[in-house]
């Protein structure tokens, strides 16, 4: 390595906030791994200049291994003396066979992993790292590896990587159709990057009905990821099993360090995973932060906890300090630490939606609900919350909430600092004209001066085919009783600020519309007016649940 490629390697290596080490490596590119059907996929080889086998970390990732993937998640590591060996998935730069996310990741890992562990230079020991899309790889390989590998780290991910794609039952197709044309430039060999009149054909194509050619009219040609996104989006569809490790068995699952953030569109799903492996007695390290999905300060944070992570578990160095969950509380600008998530100590507040847009405390009389009507051609927009690409996060509600199909509940002024640490919920009662709809319930923080900006939301599409279920059921009166999961936070409602729930029927485009009428959402075109009545009387409390941690 050249006097400048090292120092080109201080320079990331300082902005990524690992030690400043230039270990001498060589790297073997386009190493050949067949699969069992006689595809051939492709693979580099960073290997230290020390002899004998060696462990090994696996990536495995479909965005290529030149460039800037290889400075940010190969290089890196093979500067701190780690053996790498990343490689392209099916389909993508040089690798046999046609990309069809998340469908061949579990087969192809395996034999991946075990062609890995028959080279010389691999001593048995496989590690994997890597977020999102080659944190999908890992949750593929981990829980079926025989041997165990030693350990991952999948982060900005989910072992159900479809959950994000159908949040609640409704299709995320702003982030599906982003992500499908991000993949399309990048098989046409073009800019796979977002860029600001990229994402403005994007929102022009989910304008447009129906919405199964919307990768053409954004991207300009087909995209099989956005045929099969929308083509297998109905309740019980089978084709996305293959992707699903969510009833995978983890009693060989290893060690896991997991970093994510607050508005990554994978957290709520994540979370989940994480208390699945705690259940399994499986240690995890979890860091949360204030960040949208790939933000610098996250890829900084990954790489950051994993030089450490795999020098512990593959050359014997120092454990990890600290508790095991590291929470970003925001808008307080401090970490809170916890053994475990959720974290233990908060208790539940229920705040209950009033008539007259109130937020009390305290369950109302008898009195009439509230109601509005969606109407699908014009649908409740969306602003801000966990986008795949910027800008998310937060973002002035006012123009929701000016709408007549928004129903806003807002509360009194806090008295003091409300720390809001853990899964949010809402209960809401529920009357409707159509059998088909979507629920969406957010949850706002509104300052001093009354400007209204979102914190977490959820979505419950409603469907005659999943309904009665765990999170819907149905009163001897026939109202609706819609449990819905908002995204998880870690939150300070400052003194002087005061809560305020949005009721809504649309969160668009974040969410493909409904129609209204049953039809699948690809071929729907047109659609029905559905009327909302949101019961909040004794007999119905709808409301907004939240974890809460004592003051300090």
């Amino acid at each position: 390595m050249g006097v400048l490629g090292k120092l080109g390697g201080a320079v990331v290596d300082a902005a990524l906030g690992v030690p400043l080490r230039s270990r001498a490596y060589t790297v073997h590119r386009d190493l050949a791994v067949p699969m069992p059907d006689g595809i051939t996929l492709l693979g580099d080889h960073y290997r230290p200049d020390v002899a004998g086998p060696l462990p090994v970390v696996l990536i495995r990732l479909p965005y290529g291994r030149a460039g800037l993937f290889a400075h940010a998640f190969a290089a890196p590591y093979a500067r701190q003396g780690f053996q790498v060996f990343v490689q392209s998935t099916r389909g993508t730069y040089g690798s046999g066979g046609q990309f069809r996310p998340f469908t061949t990741e579990h087969e192809d890992g395996l034999a991946t992993l075990a062609w890995v562990r028959e080279q010389p230079w691999c001593d048995g020991r496989v590690a994997m790292t890597g977020g999102s899309y080659f944190g999908h790889t890992q949750w593929a390989v981990a829980p079926y590896a025989d041997p165990p590998l030693v350990a991952v780290s999948p982060h900005i991910t989910a072992a159900r990587i479809t959950s994000a794609f159908y949040d609640g039952g409704a299709p995320g197709a702003e982030n599906a159709l982003r992500w499908s044309v991000q993949i399309g430039a990048q098989e046409a060999g073009g800019l796979p990057l977002p860029t600001p009149w990229g994402r403005a054909k994007v929102t022009r194509a989910l304008r447009g009905q129906p919405l199964q050619a919307a990768d053409t009219a954004a991207g300009g040609a087909p995209v099989p990821f956005w045929r099969d996104f929308t083509g297998h989006a109905e309740p019980g569809d089978p084709f996305w099993a293959t992707a699903d490790h969510q009833e995978a068995d983890l009693s060989s699952f290893p060690p896991a360090n997991m970093v994510t953030g607050w508005w990554d569109l994978f957290v709520a799903e994540q979370l989940r995973d994480v208390v699945r492996l705690q259940d399994a007695g499986v240690p995890v390290r979890l860091t949360v932060g204030p960040w949208i999905h790939g933000e610098p300060g996250e890829l900084r944070e990954i790489v950051r906890t994993d030089v450490r992570w795999l020098d512990h578990h593959l050359r014997g160095g120092r454990a990890p300090r600290g508790a095991p969950v590291r929470l970003h509380l925001q808008q307080a600008g401090t970490w809170l630490e916890f053994p475990c998530w959720p974290p233990p100590g908060t208790t539940t507040e229920h705040h209950h939606l009033r008539a007259g847009g109130g937020l009390g405390a305290a369950e109302a009389a008898d009195v009439a609900p509230s109601s509005f009507v969606h109407d699908p051609a014009d649908p409740t927009p969306t602003a801000g919350g966990p986008l795949l690409q910027g800008p998310g996060k937060q973002a002035d509600q006012a123009a929701v909430e000016a709408r007549d199909d928004v129903l806003v509940f807002t509360g009194p002024e806090l008295p003091a600092d409300l720390d809001v640490v853990g899964p949010v919920r809402a209960r809401v009662h529920l009357r409707l004209s159509l059998e088909h709809a979507d629920l969406v319930v957010r949850l706002c923080d509104v300052d001093p001066a009354g400007v209204s900006r979102n914190v977490v939301d959820g979505i419950r599409r409603l469907d005659p085919r999943t309904v009665p279920a765990d999170d819907v059921t149905r009163g001897e009166d026939g109202v609706l009783v819609v449990e819905v999961e908002l995204f998880p936070t870690a939150y300070r409602f400052r003194a002087g600020h005061r809560l305020r729930v949005h009721v809504a029927g649309g969160a668009f485009p974040r969410f493909a519309r409904n129609s209204g009428t049953g039809a699948p959402f690809a071929t729907a075109s047109g659609g029905r007016q559905c009327r909302f009545e949101v019961l909040h009387d004794a007999d119905h409390p709808s409301r907004l649940e939240l974890p809460v941690l004592p003051a300090s």
